[in-house]
């Protein structure tokens, strides 16, 4: 009875599954996803990696604003103390990080490990103190708050912007 109901279907169903078209196609659209969904994790992946160099700067950041603001002394002038203001240890993912007179903070990222571009010397993300709008001068600018911080690629050796998380683009 079964062999019955088959030769009775039409010619274009196929009683023991998909048609190549049917396989074909899906196929296609699982390409087509891929294409589009990889690189995006790949990015996001890089991206999660650099949030480790904003971490590594916020520690230092609380010690600026600490220096500038409430250690400075009563003396307009904090440079010398910016450039000793914290010291930023080495992880799997950062290199180094410096302070510059100007309480700038520069991290470098370890290149081999972050996966970032072809470069090993696009690996490097800074930190600029901001005082009413302003960059911070180390020299005048002490006893002031600092309101703002503004992240991007640093001056030497930027990191390309699309490697940085949302919050850090300029």
């Amino acid at each position: 009875m079964y062999d019955q109901k088959v030769a009775k279907s039409p010619s274009y169903i196929s009683p023991s599954g998909f048609t190549l078209v049917e396989l074909l196609s899906v196929v296609a659209i699982i390409g087509i996803l891929a294409s589009i969904a990889i690189p995006a994790v790949g990015g996001m992946s890089t991206r999660s990696k650099m949030s480790e160099l904003i971490l590594a700067a916020s520690a230092c950041k609380n010690d600026i604003v600490d220096i500038v603001h409430v250690n400075h002394g009563g003396n307009s002038d904090v440079s010398s103390s910016l450039l000793n203001g914290c010291d930023i240890a080495p992880t799997r993912y950062v290199a180094s990080g410096s302070v510059d007179a100007n309480g700038v903070i520069t991290i470098v990222g370890n290149h081999s490990t972050l996966g970032i571009g072809t470069s090993a010397t696009s690996n490097s993300i800074q930190f600029t103190p901001l005082v009413e709008g302003a960059p911070l001068n180390g020299s005048t600018d002490g006893g002031k708050s600092i309101n703002k911080w503004r992240c991007g690629p640093a001056s030497v050796n930027p990191v390309d912007d699309s490697y940085l998380p949302g919050s850090c683009r300029s």
